[in-house]
């Protein structure tokens, strides 16, 4: 029986640290920080034929949108109120209103990352996957593969967007 409990142990420690990796980009592609490092602040706001989104926008649709799923996970206290899709979770105008709101924007997702790997490193198996009681069916381990497949994909558009604008050197 100890077997067993250690193997769930290193099993659950072992998903948490794979989760996190993931979380943070990096194993198969770049980096969200990599993709936002030294955009050039004139491009921010453009939006290359072709493509529905500037940069602006997809760093604030990341914004908005981890935020949310943070928001929903962590929703113990039952503070909750989904935002409207799509309407919400893209902003309207194609650039920045100021160089301080890309900037923030950018630490928001550094911020609401961390905070939501904290739940994750504190979670036990059971709270990895067991149903929360506000949803219909989501799981922690759910919404962290959520927001990493949410991430990875916007920020591959990042770097395509930054090709096409002839700012992506790597």
């Amino acid at each position: 029986m100890t077997h067993n409990v250690k193997s769930a142990t290193d099993l659950k420690g072992t998903l948490i640290k794979e989760l996190l990796a993931l979380l943070e980009g990096g194993n198969a592609h770049a980096t969200f920080e990599a993709a936002v490092k030294d955009f050039p602040a004139k491009l921010r706001g453009e939006v290359p034929e072709g493509l529905p989104y500037s940069a602006w926008q997809i760093v604030e649709h990341l914004r908005i949108t981890q935020r949310d799923i943070l928001e929903f996970t962590d929703n113990k206290e039952g503070g909750y109120r989904e935002i409207k899709w799509p309407d919400d979770y893209w902003p309207k105008d194609s650039a920045p209103p100021s160089e301080a709101a890309w900037e923030h924007s950018i630490r928001e997702i550094h911020t609401d990352r961390k905070l939501f790997e904290k739940i994750l490193k504190e979670a036990d198996e059971k709270s990895l996957t067991e149903p929360f009681s506000w949803g219909d069916g989501q799981t922690l381990l759910r919404e962290a593969l959520l927001i990493a497949d949410h991430n990875s994909y916007h920020t591959g558009e990042l770097i395509v967007l930054r090709r096409l604008l002839g700012a992506w050197k790597k």
